[in-house]
């Protein structure tokens, strides 16, 4: 079999478009002025001009109001301010915050540092397919309790949260609303006012934009503070200079995603599980698929170790990721898998298959043979398995 080079890990990050490339150039090399100079030279009000068009882009594409838009550096810094910002802010209000055991661990490490400053957390547990239960949110909340931060799609599992469900609690109890979309913006349709959400973050990279710019949503009259001391940039929430080629491209890359990009994408998912399910026994998906965003699958192996997996995909020009260890710099294998209900022996034997506009048939194909190949070599060396 002829090496091919597949990559299949673009819930880390994806391939910047050529076209998103070729947008941004120019304010490297031509446009390059900062937008805070507009008010100075006309180079100025041309950086000011495409940083505007770049934030009505991205804010018409989630139902938002421009200045609801504030640029961040990625989806960790949103995030993170979201969160910090928020318990600041209301403080006086109370000191409960509540979360989920699957969310990113820029929102788990933010709460928890939170938790060391005097505030109390709420961890709310996800069914086995990794779903968070409207009732458990409801009875969790308090008098005291001031933020919800709930992910719209995991990183792991591409499973899509009841985010309306969510938003609707929220609103009616008083309770701040943030969800990290960064994997589900433009995948998934977002309204911020029909979902009733307060904050949302998102970033380029995951959508091929360029890494190093994402934005966080703040609703209007929400009253969070500047968070970034320095200019009156982002009206004034956050110093520092705009990264304008950032953010054009970022707008780019959002004009770039189609409809039928992504079914495309959910068709190639398809392909690849059905491919593996003819070929492989003891195979089980993590999550629900169809509860889940088409550009993730995760996949658990039975009788093999996802490291082995994944290096011998490695050696074969094949890019994914495992739940694994020995993958992490924890000794426990993929804590959104665990809190889901996974065994150990099935969560070391995972491994997430991400896609993107780029990937092929042939690609699909290709990893299905070498999925295949892979796997049975593997359980035939195994000392653990049906058949030992």
């Amino acid at each position: 079999m002829q090496m091919k080079k597949v990559y299949l890990d673009n819930a880390a990050t994806t391939k910047c478009d050529k076209r998103v490339v070729e947008t941004m150039m120019p304010f490297f090399t031509e446009k390059y002025a900062v937008a805070s100079s507009e008010f100075s030279h006309s180079p100025g009000i041309d950086a000011k001009d495409a940083l505007d068009n770049a934030r009505s882009v991205i804010a018409d594409k989630i139902g938002a109001e421009t200045e609801e838009v504030v640029f961040t550096s990625g989806g960790t810094e949103s995030n993170n301010t979201a969160i910090k910002a928020t318990a600041i802010a209301n403080r006086k209000k109370g000191n409960h915050i509540i979360t989920c055991s699957t969310e990113h661990r820029s929102v788990l490490e933010s709460v928890r540092s939170l938790e060391k400053q005097g505030f109390e957390i709420t961890v709310l547990p996800v069914s086995g397919t990794g779903l968070v239960s409207p009732d458990d949110l409801k009875s969790a909340i308090t008098r005291k309790t001031i933020l919800v931060s709930i992910q719209m799609v995991n990183q792991e599992t591409g499973i899509i949260q009841d985010i309306a469900s969510i938003g609707k609690i929220c609103r009616e109890t008083g309770v701040v609303f943030h969800t990290d979309a960064v994997l589900g913006y433009c995948r998934l349709p977002i309204n911020v006012e029909e979902y009733q959400i307060d904050l949302l973050s998102i970033t380029a990279h995951k959508m091929h934009g360029p890494k190093g710019v994402g934005a966080i949503y703040v609703r209007n009259g929400l009253g969070i503070p500047k968070w970034m001391d320095g200019g009156y940039n982002e009206f004034n929430k956050r110093g520092g200079t705009e990264n304008v080629a950032g953010v054009v491209g970022f707008a780019k890359a959002t004009e770039l995603i189609e409809p039928n990009e992504i079914k495309q994408i959910e068709r190639l998912r398809r392909r690849l599980y059905e491919g593996i399910k003819k070929n492989l026994e003891y195979v089980k998906v993590n999550g629900a698929m169809e509860r889940s965003v088409p550009t993730i699958l995760n996949v658990s192996f039975k009788y093999v170790e996802g490291e082995s997996v994944l290096l011998h995909l490695d050696m074969r020009g094949i890019a994914v990721i495992t739940g694994s260890a020995c993958f992490s710099r924890s000794l426990e294998p993929s804590y959104v898998l665990k809190t889901m209900g996974l065994s150990h022996e099935d969560a070391h034997g995972s491994i997430r298959f991400s896609f993107s506009r780029f990937n092929t048939d042939s690609e699909i194909d290709y990893v299905v043979d070498s999925v295949r190949d892979v796997v049975k070599k593997l359980r035939e060396i195994s000392p653990i398995g049906p058949h030992k």
